[in-house]
């Protein structure tokens, strides 16, 4: 005799099951009703403090356990891969990154700097700090030609794609303002979309308004955020600037010197001033860098000369600037 009886047939032999709801059910599971309070007193209080507990959480869901030393590579990838899906779903694979100063703004922000610094000079014109203050407002004002330089170039690439009527190369900035600012907005002026990596830094900032909203990405690491400046870009135009434009200048150059990251053009705009800047020739003479890295660059001035530098460097080296 069968110790256990039969289950309650189903459906007749031979007919398909009847289709259930996804996620209810006609008869809760036991765990879908906390233990009551018939039979035991103390239990809503215990489990209230249990699904109060940093532990009773799903792990991407707990901002402290993904804050830990712990977890940096999983924050490491995930600041990867979130811009990375984005672009991969645009279908971008090549950019040109433009760098430069955030302090280099528009003539007529400049020229009203500069006419703010002279008029406290002149109500205290002894007073040393001023004088500097002017001379260096001088100094930017001199140079926010490069920001209308810089604009014009975003929209001479755009505006080389317009026969086609799809757009295959993007201007990539670091999404703040100054030269970013102006290459991005080049891109603006035409209608064209364009990229910015921002940073997260302890004191608040601001993307510049002319990235393309849904191609605008704030990234936790540095290392993350460089990755994707380099990792699509055909060529690197880099205008004055200071300590952050020097870092993305030389990592580059020194991936492409080691040949780490394929060769592309680096065009450094302005020569007075980045000839001021670095002594390329000191250091052959020095014997730290070889006179073969001196052609890692070139200089222009013109956002045509910029545009045309880029262009031939790729029919001198026989590749396509845009790849198939």
């Amino acid at each position: 005799m069968n110790k256990y009886p039969d289950p309650p047939s189903g459906a007749d032999t031979g007919t398909a099951p009847l289709p259930l709801p996804p996620k209810t059910r006609r008869v809760p599971l036991p765990n879908a009703v906390p233990k009551p309070v018939s039979e035991d007193p103390d239990a809503p209080e215990r489990l209230a403090a249990i699904l109060k507990s940093a532990t009773y959480q799903e792990a991407y869901c707990d901002t402290g356990f993904l804050s830990n030393p712990d977890t940096r590579g999983v924050r490491l990838l995930l600041d990867y891969t979130k811009t990375e899906s984005c672009l991969q779903n645009k279908n971008i694979s090549a950019t040109i990154v433009v760098f430069g100063s955030t302090r280099l703004r528009e003539t007529a922000v400049a020229e009203a700097h500069l006419k703010a610094a002279q008029f406290l000079l002149a109500e205290d014109p002894d007073d040393e700090a001023l004088r500097q203050r002017v001379a260096i407002a001088e100094r930017l004002s001199r140079k926010s030609g490069y920001y209308e330089v810089a604009r014009e170039f975003a929209r001479l690439v755009n505006q080389s794609q317009a026969r086609s009527q799809s757009q295959h190369l993007w201007i990539m900035t670091g999404g703040g303002p100054g030269i970013m600012e102006a290459a991005n907005r080049g891109s603006f002026d035409v209608g064209a979309e364009s990229i910015g990596l921002n940073i997260t830094l302890p004191h608040e900032q601001y993307p510049n308004p002319y990235i393309t909203p849904e191609l605008c990405f704030l990234f936790h690491y540095f290392a993350t955020r460089k990755l994707h400046f380099l990792q699509r870009a055909r060529a690197l135009v880099a205008f004055p600037g200071g300590y952050g434009t020097f870092d993305e200048l030389f990592e580059t150059l020194t991936l492409i010197q080691t040949r780490i990251m394929p060769p592309v053009p680096v065009i450094l705009v302005g020569q007075t001033y980045w000839r001021q800047a670095i002594n390329i020739d000191f250091l052959v003479a020095e014997g730290v860098i070889d006179p073969e890295d001196r052609e890692l660059f070139c200089y222009a001035e013109t956002a045509p000369e910029i545009w045309e530098g880029i262009q031939q460097w790729y029919r001198l080296n026989g590749t396509p600037l845009i790849p198939a």
